[in-house]
């Protein structure tokens, strides 16, 4: 399923437009982004948890010429289903 396809479902089950159904999907996106990138975590009760996780830096090999590199730290977004929704 594609985000076209998710604004459908939405219109179809809200009994929204699509341009309404859109302007939903892109507010809800949009906070749960703002969240994050203020180390909120996000919790949807039923469906999972949103978190922000920091990674430390570390090293690396290029697989290619063998040799070490540094892999900068970094922070990225970690999903954890509900376990409703992880059946």
């Amino acid at each position: 399923m594609n985000k076209t396809d998710l604004i459908n479902e939405i219109a179809a089950k809200a009994d929204l437009t699509k341009v309404q159904a859109k302007a939903a999907l892109d507010a809800c996106l949009e906070s749960i982004e703002q969240a994050l990138a203020n180390d909120d975590k996000v919790q949807l009760i039923g469906f999972g948890t949103f978190s922000v996780q920091e990674k430390e830096a570390r090293t690396g090999i290029n697989p290619r010429t063998k040799e070490k590199i540094e892999i900068a730290a970094r922070k990225v977004v970690k999903f954890k289903p509900a376990s409703e929704l992880a059946k």
